[in-house]
């Protein structure tokens, strides 16, 4: 008799025992093939949000290089003093309070004549939401420069007078405003004292008010959040001495010098690259948890299902030689040899494992696909894992004939007269 025909004889015969064998190792294939798919998608995931995190780290950077610019005003402005812990950042920054510094520290600044820089100039710079145009603007409050180093020179930056407003180039076009009109600011009247030409900045939504009105408005009175000044540029290594003269002058306060594109760069690119590096490395800890997550699941996951599929065909397989003894027995009686016998149970566990595994492993693939809803469709092809699944297909029909070779074995050296006696 025709050994594979005698095999799907039995399957033919048994459809539920081995339905049931194909399912358990469908099961067992698809944990495998979904977890370690997950894996590798959440892999490419990985790469490809890191990518994108350092790709918004550049254009960060861009908007940090226009906010300087705006803090130097285009006028000649190129030292910076902010309160420790403050960065450029914070001055255009609406999403936590404003860290601040006593207007009298440009006034010790003035009267104790540094030498080493000029043009001492206060200011307080908040975005803040326009209520009477329901729009967010960039508010600069301030009073002129305290401090000259000669009477000859003229200030880098005229104060604007109290009641008057300096309207940025976005603002005043959008608004269609005009010099000597009239707007209402937070509840106050200001009257516009010139329009700004557009600068591609922050600057063309910034209000330049009085200081002192300004400090009014915030609820910040005395306080600034930065320093502007102009630096003589007439010593080696002067940004050290700057800091050092300025550091004992004025404690709690940091100095940025914006005088060459090389140290603004420099200074710029720190503080950009501590805050990217900090984001960058918040990301990569947060996937590295779950992908460590991932790991510790599937590594009592997949020993799990491998064994109870395992446990599950042999137990159906032991089921059927039960039931098949009288079978069993006929078949030998009439020259079936034991060999036979063993391989037809053991080739029936085999087929069920490879029928099982196709499934699974189809059923696995669309899991671990569908898991992670964000992964693009180009990347689908790199996430699929060609090796393992010729590794499953291959291993399962192995894995369910090993399970099943004790109790096909049991079968196979049953004495058939034995057997027919008891029938």
């Amino acid at each position: 008799m025709n050994w594979m025909r005698l095999i799907l004889r039995e399957i033919a015969f048994r459809k539920l025992n081995f339905s049931l064998a194909v399912l358990s190792v469908a099961a067992a294939a698809g944990c495998v093939v979904a977890q370690f798919t997950l894996m590798r998608a959440h892999d490419f995931q990985t790469q490809r949000l890191l990518a994108a995190r350092e790709k918004e780290v550049q254009q960060m950077m861009a908007r940090l290089q226009d906010d300087y610019r705006k803090i130097m005003l285009k006028l000649g402005f190129n030292i910076l003093i902010l309160p420790a812990g403050a960065s450029l950042n914070d001055l255009h920054n609406d999403e936590q309070p404003p860290i601040l510094m006593p207007e009298e520290y440009a006034h010790i600044l003035a009267s104790n004549r540094v030498m080493t820089i000029n043009h001492v100039l206060p200011a307080l710079t908040q975005k803040v939401k326009w209520p009477e145009r329901q729009r967010k603007i960039i508010l600069m409050g301030v009073k002129g420069e305290v401090f000259i180093q000669s009477p000859n020179q003229k200030p880098l930056l005229e104060a604007v007078p109290p009641g008057h407003v300096v309207v940025g180039y976005e603002l005043h076009q959008s608004l269609g405003l005009k010099p000597g009109q009239t707007l209402a600011l937070m509840g106050r009247e200001f009257k516009i004292a010139k329009l700004m030409d557009e600068k591609g900045n922050a600057d063309d939504i910034t209000l330049w008010i009085n200081l002192h009105e300004a400090q009014q408005l915030l609820q910040l009175p005395g306080k600034i959040n930065a320093i502007l000044a102009l630096e003589c540029n007439c010593e080696a290594d002067r940004l050290a001495k700057i800091r050092a003269e300025i550091g004992a002058l004025l404690p709690g306060t940091r100095v940025i010098e914006f005088a060459s594109q090389a140290i603004t760069r420099a200074e710029a690119r720190n503080r950009a690259a501590e805050q990217a590096l900090a984001s960058l490395q918040h990301e990569k800890e947060s996937r590295a948890r779950l992908r460590a997550q991932q790991e510790a699941f599937a590594a009592w996951l997949i020993p799990v299902v491998l064994a109870a599929a395992a446990v599950w065909i042999a137990l159906l397989t032991w089921l059927n030689v039960r039931d098949r003894r009288p079978e069993i027995g006929l078949l030998r009686a009439l020259g079936v040899r034991a060999a036979q016998v063993l391989g037809v149970f053991i080739g029936r566990a085999a087929l069920s494992g490879l029928v099982g595994a196709l499934i699974g492993a189809l059923a696995g693939v669309w899991t671990g696909l569908r898991w992670d809803t964000q992964l693009p469709p180009e990347t689908i092809r790199q996430v699929l894992d060609a090796s393992l699944l010729a590794a499953v297909i291959l291993a399962a029909p192995v894995l369910a004939a090993a399970a099943a070779w004790v109790p096909a074995l049991v079968a196979a050296q049953q004495d058939p007269a034995h057997i027919l006696r008891e029938s």
